[in-house]
Formats: C-alpha cells, sequence, structure tokens
C-alpha cells in the first residue's frame, strides 16, 4: 500500500482562480465541508493577469443595453454554437455576480455619478465592462479570498491532481501530491469542481502562466467526461512581441477600448480594410466615428480595432504575412495619438491603464504614452472544454462539475472580451451550489485504495527509469513548437494531420520519461507530470480541428476559409472509448426557444 495523508471534504474544488473560489464560497455558504486544492500559491491564480473587466448588462454608460442584448452579442461572437441556456444564465445573472462583489468590497471604477464604470470591448454593441483599471482580475481575487477566509475553507496550496477517482459511476475524489515535498494526498469527497483555467502551455506562444497544462480537461476525459467544441482556440489579437523574454504576454483589449488603434508598419490603420458585413450596421467607417464611439457617444458605431478577437487576429496575421508588420513580427498598437483628442493624454493613460504602462516601462523600456507598443497574436483562451448541464455545471460522470474556462458552452465557437471574467462568477456560484447539493443526497464517497495505490506507481515511474531516458523538457518544448506551427492561428488539413501523429509519437516518447533526484522540490518530475495532460488536450484539439472542414470563430482553416451551412448544426464531442482510444462524435446543436430565437432576430436590426 502507497503512502499518503487522506483527507475527506464534502466538496473538492481542483482549482483557486475566480470560478474555483466562487464555487468554494457557495458550496461553504450551503453547509458543506469545502478542500480548496490550487496548483499554486492562493493568490497567484491566473485570474490576476484578466485586465480589462468583466461583461454585464448594467447599462451604467449606455442605458439601452440589457441582458436581452448582452445574450444575443454572446451567441452572434459564438457563431451560434453556444449551450443556449449558458448564454442566457450568464446575460441575466452578471449584472448579480458583479453587484455582489460591490457589497463583499471590490472597488471598481466609477461614473460621476457614482455607479459602477463600463467600458467598450470586442464584440459588444454596448460599453458592457466593470473595471478596475485595467487590474480587474486581481481585485476580483482579492474580493473573493477576503470574502472566502471567513467560511472555514481548507486550502492545498502548491497541490496538483495527478487523477479523480470514482466509486462505481460516480466520481469518489483524487489523488494529488504536494509540489514542496512530493508526498501524495487522498482526497474523498461527495462531489467535485473542476476549475483548473486553460491550455495555453500546449503552444509556444501564450499568454497563459505555467499552471495552463489542460489538467481539468484531462482529468475529466480519463475519467470518462466528455469533451467538446476542443477546435475552437482563441488567439487574442495583442500579445507583446518584443523582447523575446516576454513574447506572448497581455495587452489587454481595454487599450483598443480606451481608443487605441492599429497600425502596419506603413503607418495605415489597417481594420477599416477588413469590416464583415454582418458588422458593419455597428461598426465604425471613419476614424472621426470610431473615435466618438469611445468617448460614449450613443449615436455613434464602434471602431474596427474592437471586432472580435479571431478576426484582429487574423488581420494582424496578415498584415505581417504580406510584408507590413512591425520590425519584430507584430504590429503597432497605438494609445499615444490620443494627445490629438484630449488634453493631460499621458495622465489619463496612466490612470485608465497602470498595469500597461508599467508592463511595457519595466519590461520593454516603452513609455506607451509616447510610443506604440509592438504587438501580435497570442494563444490565449479555449473555448472549448468538458460538456456540461447549462443549469448545474454538472459533467456526464455523476458529481463531477465544472466551472469557467475548462467547462464549455457558453462562448460557443470564439469568446467575447470580458465573458470570461462574469463567466466565473455566473457559473462557479452554479458549480459551488449544485455540487454542495449532491454531496448532500449522495454523502462522501469513498475512492477505492487498489485506484489510488496504482495512480501513485504511476506518479513515481519516471524515477525508476534507468539508462538514457527521454527529457520531460524537450518533449514539452517539441509539443509546443509543433501546436504553434500546425494547429496555430490558420489551419490546413495535412499539416494538422502531421500535428496528430507527432502527438502521438510523442505520447509513445513521454511513457519513456526519467527524472533524476528525489521527489522534493523537482520541477523535472512536475514537467513529467503535466506532459500526459498536455498531449491528451493536444490530441483532442488536432482531432476536433481536422473533423471540422470550415472556417468558424477560433477555427480558421486555410483550406476551407469559409463557413459551411451543415457544420453549424452539430457541436464536435469527444470522449474516451473502452479500448482508451480518443474517439469523436458530431452531437446535433439544440434548437433556440422560440422566446430567445426571436430576441435574437431583435437585436439583429
Amino acid at each position: 500500500m502507497a503512502e499518503y495523508e487522506r483527507v475527506e471534504h464534502d466538496v473538492l474544488v481542483i482549482g483557486a482562480g475566480g470560478a474555483g473560489l466562487r464555487a468554494a464560497i457557495e458550496a461553504a455558504a450551503a453547509g458543506a465541508r469545502v478542500g480548496l486544492v490550487c496548483k499554486s500559491l492562493l493568490g497567484k491564480a491566473h485570474t490576476v493577469m484578466a485586465e480589462g473587466g468583466a461583461a454585464a448588462a448594467m447599462g451604467n454608460v449606455d442605458d439601452r443595453d440589457n441582458w436581452r442584448v448582452h445574450f444575443a452579442d454572446t451567441m452572434r461572437g459564438g457563431q451560434y454554437m453556444n449551450n443556449w441556456r449558458m448564454a442566457e444564465l450568464h446575460a441575466k445573472e452578471a449584472p448579480d455576480r458583479i453587484h455582489e462583489l460591490e457589497a463583499w468590497g471590490a472597488l471598481f471604477d466609477r461614473t460621476p455619478d457614482g455607479r459602477i464604470l463600463q467600458r467598450n470591448f470586442g464584440g459588444h454593441r454596448y460599453p458592457r465592462l466593470a473595471h478596475v483599471g485595467d487590474r480587474t482580475g486581481l481585485e476580483m481575487i482579492r474580493t473573493l479570498q477576503d470574502h472566502a477566509i471567513h467560511l472555514a475553507i481548507d486550502v492545498h496550496m502548491e497541490v496538483t491532481v495527478v487523477q479523480l477517482l470514482k466509486d462505481g459511476d460516480r466520481v469518489a475524489g483524487a489523488l494529488a501530491y504536494d509540489r514542496e515535498k512530493g508526498r501524495f494526498r487522498l482526497f474523498s469527497s461527495g462531489a467535485v469542481v473542476l476549475a483548473t483555467g486553460g491550455i495555453g502551455r500546449a503552444f509556444s506562444v501564450t499568454s497563459n502562466s505555467w499552471e495552463y497544462t489542460g489538467d481539468g480537461h484531462a482529468l475529466a476525459y480519463s475519467t470518462g467526461a466528455e469533451l467538446v467544441d476542443m477546435e475552437f482556440v482563441q488567439f487574442h489579437p495583442t500579445g507583446m512581441v518584443w523582447p523575446p523574454s516576454v513574447k506572448g504576454i497581455l495587452v489587454t483589449e481595454g487599450v483598443r477600448g480606451e481608443g487605441g488603434v492599429l497600425r502596419n508598419s506603413l503607418g495605415k490603420r489597417f481594420m477599416f480594410d477588413d469590416i464583415p458585413d454582418n458588422y458593419r450596421p455597428q461598426t465604425a467607417d471613419t476614424e472621426e466615428e470610431g473615435w466618438r464611439y469611445v468617448t460614449g457617444d450613443k449615436a455613434a458605431r464602434r471602431p474596427p480595432e474592437l471586432l472580435t478577437r479571431d478576426h484582429v487576429a487574423r488581420c494582424i496575421q496578415r498584415e505581417v504575412r504580406e510584408g507590413r508588420g512591425s520590425p519584430h513580427g507584430g504590429v503597432f498598437l497605438d494609445i499615444a495619438w490620443i494627445k490629438e483628442r484630449i488634453p493631460n493624454a499621458a495622465d489619463h493613460i496612466r490612470k485608465k491603464l497602470p498595469s500597461m504602462y508599467h508592463q511595457f516601462m519595466q519590461l520593454a523600456n516603452i513609455d506607451i504614452t509616447t510610443t506604440p507598443m509592438e504587438v501580435g497574436p497570442t494563444t490565449h483562451y479555449i473555448m472549448g472544454g468538458i460538456r456540461v448541464d447549462g443549469d448545474s455545471q454538472m459533467s456526464t460522470v455523476p458529481g463531477l462539475f465544472a466551472a469557467g474556462e475548462c467547462a464549455a458552452g457558453l462562448h460557443g465557437a470564439n469568446r467575447l472580451g470580458g465573458n470570461s471574467l462574469s463567466d466565473l462568477l455566473v457559473f462557479g456560484r452554479r458549480a459551488g451550489e449544485y455540487a454542495a447539493r449532491f454531496a448532500a443526497e449522495r454523502g462522501v464517497a469513498q475512492p477505492p485504495v487498489s485506484e489510488a495505490d496504482a495512480a501513485v506507481a504511476r506518479a513515481l515511474e519516471p524515477f525508476e527509469r534507468s539508462g538514457s531516458p527521454e527529457a520531460p523538457y524537450a518533449i514539452q518544448h517539441e509539443l509546443q513548437r509543433m501546436m504553434q506551427d500546425l494547429v496555430g492561428i490558420v489551419r490546413q488539413e495535412d499539416e494538422m494531420k502531421r500535428a496528430l501523429d507527432g502527438v502521438r509519437q510523442l505520447r509513445r516518447r513521454a511513457g519513456q520519461v526519467g527524472v533524476t533526484g528525489n521527489r522534493e522540490y523537482n520541477p523535472g518530475w512536475h514537467t513529467a507530470l503535466d506532459l500526459d495532460n498536455l498531449l491528451t488536450i493536444s490530441e483532442a484539439i488536432a482531432l476536433a480541428a481536422i473533423e471540422r472542414r470550415e472556417s468558424r470563430g477560433g477555427h480558421f482553416r486555410d483550406d476551407h476559409p469559409d463557413k459551411d451551412p451543415q457544420y453549424a448544426k452539430f457541436n464536435i464531442v469527444i470522449r474516451r472509448g473502452a479500448d482508451g482510444s480518443m474517439q469523436l462524435e458530431r452531437r446535433p446543436i439544440p434548437s433556440l426557444p422560440a422566446e430567445l430565437a426571436a430576441i435574437v432576430e431583435e437585436q439583429k436590426s
């Protein structure tokens, strides 16, 4: 029998970002004994890197905004591939979650009359993002943590889950290890909430931090849960491109929301050259009209820099590919130009975008109040993930819930900026509520000891390999480079098939990975254990992307550049077969209820 510490909770929440904290708070408030597992230190969640704001139709800046407009915007941005129930709940409940956060102590920026200020963002018809300068995610985490510490939640910091365990058909807990000492922990629970974030570390250029290795996606898949929409990966248009040590670090969309414009090396504002017909009724055709929108003119239309992220990213890539890029392979994002429009522009920029100002000063020695930034697309977010019930957030495995980026459905084929932070609050709360209810009804399950022992043995195998074992860092680097080059922003079938073969070859090599030293403070071992998750989600992304022979949202095929109406009728679902192989199914998309279909039509005008 392996040695491990035993811990029991009613609800085990894996991931301590916005979704995990909100789930833990709700479950604890319902009376559940809650355990919160975070891969890093508490407070270091990736949510703190979310800068622009949280989307909620409060109508504080433009009173024409309401949940119906937000719902229609989300569905249109997602190319109508969304789980309509999640889009409806999100649009309706987001304002309450923002006001709740405010009541718990969040300090939002304010309108002159004292209401929460809201800013423009890509894909949103009206100014909708509640924000705290460009540090909204940090304020959200601070507020949620301050609220959570009063609720007797057990926090397990620097602990990584390596396998979920089942009791019959239901989830029963998890096996994990602490990253400092390498000691194993066996968690028993009545329900599990996955809130582990995204998959960005499967690519070489990403805004994501080191924790984002697809853990939740892979844990759920290996436990029997279904994944959906894995082909839809969002490449944020604006990441830093210089110096190389910071390539990919996010430059918030809030820069464009505050008036920043994109220019090529010729000084041309190129986004006016490619405005999709379905966006023209809302999008400015002149610089003057776009500027009036930024400054709050209700009659003006939004600038083309605030089109959806997939579209802007492809436009930037086109400029670079055709030789009109910046010196270091991006384009120029210019907020300094607003000095032509407003007095004291430098002070205004430093007040509205303090993190961006300090980020470029400290990392690139660039003053954004005087000098344009060099930016380019960076792997940012995955719309696909664990398939969940829209109301409860429970996966296809009883007792296993998911919320936040690792859960799919809300965003469809493409996420609108700002919807992620309100997503965390709305569905983190729902996951915690229903997980606590499930645990109260079913009780705490007991993971089979034999399964836990087998998981421990597998986790320790890298220490036992002698001779010339494979190096975990080398495999991870090869995978990241391959996914970036072959399954990136622009895709082709032959390249993706090469990537799929490559992933499978790397999986065989990963089975021979070896590490030296012992279990304490051993990052090589940690990387070796992350590899299985990275390989699993990379295979799922490539497999789904090959199957969808069209271009839609975050999935662009150079060999199939147009939308195909036939592919709008289904989601691609991935599950683990009885033989362990990855299986794919086309699942019809449920029709919109009549009342929601009417809202979509109403908002098209």
